[in-house]
């Protein structure tokens, strides 16, 4: 039997493969356009991010490698133009020499993929705009990124790959803004509160995120420059195309084939409707297995499983495809998110009657280190009880989670089937009641009656507009509410209605439940359970007048919103501006933001950030997200590195470094890099471009002035009586002596003024450099930093001196103290050796990981 196989990627190889082991008679031929075959599309992400380090590592088998192993023959570089079905006969063009030839075959697998869908828009053919899809997509991403030394990217699509994508170039530094032209990331694949809790936590963690946009054109000349969209021009250097993918049938429109939307039709033995051909993969539209409806779901697992199954059938096995679940798990910054089966959208499409309960549980033992969290959304049919879909958000193993689901809907379970499921435990590992079982109890408490609770869907909309919130926290922390303590209700409560709509909100929903509980026992007849509590929803209490807690003061604090004294419940939000620089676009949204959220005013720190006063303590959220959608963010006060300054050295005339591109380098490095890093007291970097010190970087607890140390050629030093270099000299140190001009290294700070000044070129070489101070500080009390004795040339050896800086005050200072307190008592000279050494950087993980200064000296 002559088996042709048209695409080499994973459902190709994989039906191949398997034929062989069934049939080792059949005589199985794989083509492709492409030069490699069976790579791991799924990792090409993470070789632009730099965790797979080597191409290689992404190419599962090379043609000649597989065709060893399987016995297939491989036949790269050969595209498929034309399906001849009476014939039995595919044409196939030599990519290279453009040569046509015809294969013929007994039995016909098209396996052909889909490829990035093309935006139809004017300058996706400009540099620096890819997509991505093959090994050459990701390397060619990956060099321009580090060639090009790019900072800021636009990713256009805000799926698996988009939100991939973007995770892995702000691994490489780049700041990254993502865009969908649907309402929601993830659309069709989470239902909008997850998505929304998503995006959130994106837009905390320094990836834009605009939903609802449309690009519109891509800028540029030779290399892009932006993309224009609904929302307006996002500058970039890069721009990956992500916007969703469409099946490489094309060549297919006329053979006769059934499609839908370019998809290949399909029985559930993967036969077409023309005989002997078959298809699989991303090219395929199967069946949703619990709907049993159409279903494309263009994934490499399940492509995998579709070749697995189609070989079977081809060699006599009476077997049948079951369809998909749309399975799927996606890795973000600090935050998994996994899902299968429908979405509460979808399952009320297909007809279920259906409830949902979010519930977030611990991940493993609590008192485990690092233990974590996860959210859980089951989505069940109310009357049957079967388990439809589940989504999971947490920062650790979501994937068992949806693992545990996938195995209950592919045997029909419903939701009693897994209450007393021995999964296993281990605090490293689980919780004594696993966490899936933990969201099934609580969902058949719901369908039960036990629990009474509003959806975070529900609260998003408004339901709760007529409900007075109580809080059932450990601690008050929702201003505003009622706060009651669980543990001393014993009867009525003092000031709650037995007929009042009671919203109950605790941390989790636990203890909601609880007081739910006993108060229904003490007649209190409408009190409903807020699902996913404070952890997954945001809870205000509206027009509420009370201060704000000193204990809410001092969280919001560390978000950069200081308390105005005047005021009970204003605040002042500190934006930060990188270096002081900012674009008009940002001011005008800085502009706005203090119109929408504040009182319309802006001011100025001495730290060059920009502050919006009078924001209402309810409206702070609205404002970071209102920020966050332009890039910007709010912050700059704790014990930890701050935001860095520097003057305009880059444009300055006097400026003999790139400030700008280095204090935006530091505040990337450590600012963002250490921003989780707690400190004895905070700790503030300032860049200066020259001698000028303008940013006074010696009054900082560190420093950097920039430095041009001049190579004179005494050769040509004719000892003139009026010396040019000695008159420009601003700190007389360049002097006259005995007919040669002597210039005393103590005493020169570098200025670079004496560059250039001699008529007869003996100051025309120099050398730019670094130098850096350490121990300033300034404010009640003062101290002048001191200069390291090395003048540092290589910037990466300056960036060294910075981390190990701020290594040595975590490990040696004592909380609370000012760097220069440190270097004070442990001495200039020892800290000076240990900053040139590079001991610190070995102790850096333990160092890091270390439970210290948890509560720092700063007070703003």
């Amino acid at each position: 039997m002559k088996i042709l196989i048209i695409g080499g990627v994973a459902a190709g190889t994989k039906t191949a493969a398997k034929l062989k082991r069934e049939d080792r008679s059949a005589e199985v031929t794989v083509i492709t356009k492409d030069r490699d075959i069976s790579y791991a599309g799924c990792g090409l992400p993470y070789y632009v991010g730099g965790l797979i380090e080597n191409r290689e590592e992404l190419i599962v088998n090379t043609p000649a490698k597989y065709a060893g192993l399987t016995g297939v023959e491989v036949k790269t570089g050969k595209e498929a133009i034309a399906l001849c079905a009476d014939k039995k006969e595919v044409i196939v063009k030599d990519v290279e020499t453009g040569a046509e030839e015809a294969y013929g075959y007994d039995k016909l697998v098209l396996t052909v993929g889909a490829s990035p869908a093309k935006l139809p828009i004017e300058g996706t053919d400009l540099s620096g705009v890819f997509q991505m899809r093959t090994p050459d997509d990701a390397e060619n991403i990956r060099s321009y990124v580090e060639e090009n030394q790019v900072k800021k990217a636009v990713v256009i699509g805000a799926g698996f790959i988009g939100l991939e994508v973007a995770e892995n170039l702000k691994a490489k530094g780049v700041q990254v803004t993502v865009i969908d032209f649907a309402s929601q990331i993830l659309p069709n694949i989470v239902d909008a509160e997850v998505a929304v809790y998503a995006k959130k936590h994106l837009l905390k963690e320094g990836i834009r995120v605009i939903t609802g946009t449309k690009a519109d054109a891509i800028m540029g000349n030779d290399h892009v420059t932006g993309v224009k969209t609904s929302a307006g021009l996002l500058r970039c250097e890069l721009l990956i195309m992500a916007a969703g993918i469409r099946p490489n049938t094309d060549f297919l429109q006329d053979s006769g084939l059934e499609m839908f939307k370019g998809t290949i039709l399909v029985d559930k033995t993967m036969k077409t409707n023309l005989e002997d051909v078959y298809a699989a993969g991303d090219c395929v539209m199967v069946t949703n297995r619990i709907t049993g409806k159409p279903q494309w779901s263009p994934m490499g697992s399940s492509a995998n499983l579709e070749g697995r199954t189609l070989a079977q059938v081809l060699t006599g096995t009476k077997k049948e495809y079951p369809g998909v679940l749309g399975t799927g798990v996606v890795k973000l910054p600090n935050l998994n998110i996994g899902r299968t089966g429908l979405t509460e959208e979808q399952a009320k499409n297909a007809g279920y009657d259906v409830v949902t309960v979010v519930a977030p549980t611990d991940d493993k033992a609590h008192y485990y280190p690092d233990a974590g969290f996860f959210i859980t959304k089951l989505i069940a049919d109310r009357e049957s009880h079967k388990l439809l879909g589940v989504q999971v958000l947490g920062n650790g193993a979501v994937d068992k989670m949806v693992d545990i689901a996938v195995m209950g809907i592919n045997m029909g379970a419903v939701l009693e089937d897994f209450e007393n499921a021995d999964f296993a435990y281990a605090p490293p590992f689980s919780t004594a009641i696993h966490p899936f079982v933990q969201a099934v109890y609580i969902l058949l408490n719901k369908i039960n009656g036990n629990l009474v609770s509003m959806t975070p869907a529900e609260y998003a909309a408004g339901k709760a507009k007529d409900y007075k919130v109580v809080d059932v926290g450990l601690t008050p922390s929702i201003r505003g509410a009622v706060y009651v303590n669980l543990s001393q209700v014993n009867g009525e409560i003092e000031g709650l209605d037995k007929e009042e709509k009671l919203l109950l909100v605790c941390a989790k929903g636990k203890r909601g439940y609880f007081l739910q509980n006993r108060l229904r026992s003490y007649g209190y007849k409408n009190t409903v359970v807020l699902e996913g509590a404070q952890f997954f929803n945001d809870v205000k209490v509206q027009n509420t007048e009370n201060a704000v807690s000193p204990e809410e003061a001092t969280r919001v604090k560390a978000l950069g919103f200081l308390r105005d004294k005047t005021t009970l419940d204003k605040f002042n939000g500190r934006v930060i501006t990188r270096n002081g620089k900012i674009t008009a676009d940002e001011a005008r949204t800085i502009a706005e933001a203090a119109e929408l959220f504040g009182s319309g005013e802006v001011t100025m720190t001495s730290r060059l950030t920009m502050e919006i006063q009078g924001v209402p303590f309810d409206n702070i959220e609205p404002l970071r997200e209102y920020l966050m959608q332009a890039g910007l963010e709010t912050g700059g006060t704790g014990s930890k590195v701050r935001p860095v300054v520097s003057c305009k050295g880059t444009t300055c005339q006097y400026g003999l470094i790139d400030t700008f591109g280095l204090s935006e380098e530091i505040h990337e490095r450590f600012f963002h890099g250490y921003a989780n890093v707690k400190l004895p007291h905070k700790f503030k970097i300032a860049v200066g471009g020259c001698p000028n010190n303008c940013v006074k970087p010696d009054l900082n607890d560190l420093g950097i002035i920039g430095q041009r140390i001049p190579q004179v050629n005494m050769e040509k030093c004719r000892g003139c009586k009026i010396c040019r270099v000695e008159k420009n000299c601003p700190i007389n140190v360049a002097k006259v002596v005995d007919g040669k001009i002597v210039i005393d290294e103590n005493s020169c700070n570098h200025c670079g003024r004496c560059i250039g000044k001699c008529p007869f070129n003996a100051f025309e070489d120099y050398t730019n450099g670094y130098r850096v101070y350490i121990g300033g500080r300034w404010g009640k009390k003062v101290a002048q930093g001191r200069y390291l004795e090395k003048v540092f040339t290589d910037k990466e050896e300056v960036l060294a001196v910075v981390e190990k800086a701020i290594l040595l005050f975590r490990e040696q200072g004592i909380t609370g103290e000012r760097f220069a307190d440190t270097v004070a008592r442990i001495g200039f000279e020892n800290v000076q050796e240990q900053l040139l050494g590079d001991e610190l950087l070995s102790r850096k993980e333990e160092n890091i990981k270390a439970q210290k200064h948890l509560k720092g000296g700063a007070t703003c």
